[in-house]
């Protein structure tokens, strides 16, 4: 039985290459001095930011994918809050008029394999979310239809009492 290496923090090059080997395309941008990854899965981007930089330079020793999506018009109630509540590995929030998914992966003494599952854990929910989204907003839509069909009609005066 061969040991495998540990990694123990990880570069924009390592992630790269990760991202690369599994078939994605991956851009490295730079916003105020702040290094990231562009990449998109099914047609929807998403960023790879990192987080606390390890010892040495350049390395860091956990990382966050983000996808955000501009909203348009209202989002129906709930839908951050019941996406939580159902899904373990990532989260929504709203933050201005984006909703934003999110999902950490630490990197403390773990083998290359687990960075490629986190990655197809990611690539998954990426999945689910525009799934979840449509049904979402569909059930939405169907409980307001169903909420002005039934309407409280307001008493009307009777016309010959009224003339009395």
């Amino acid at each position: 039985m061969t040991q495998a290496t540990l990694i123990t923090s990880v570069t924009t090059e390592s992630l790269t290459d990760l991202l690369q080997g599994a078939g994605y395309r991956v851009n490295q941008t730079e916003q105020n001095g702040i290094v990231q990854l562009l990449s998109a899965s099914q047609g929807i981007g998403y960023a790879v930011r990192f987080g606390n930089p390890a010892a040495d330079a350049g390395h860091y020793v956990d990382f966050t994918y983000s996808c955000a999506l501009r909203v348009q018009g209202e989002l129906p109630a709930g839908l951050a809050q019941v996406w939580n509540a159902s899904r373990r590995f990532a989260r929504l929030s709203l933050q201005g008029e984006f909703l934003l998914m999110e999902m950490d992966v630490v990197v403390a003494g773990v083998g290359e394999t687990h960075l490629r599952s986190q990655l197809e854990l990611w690539d998954r929910l990426l999945q689910e979310f525009i799934v979840y989204l449509r049904e979402y907003s569909q059930q939405a839509a169907q409980l307001q239809a169903q909420t002005e069909q039934v309407t409280v009609a307001e008493p009307q005066p009777d016309a010959e009492v009224a003339s009395l």
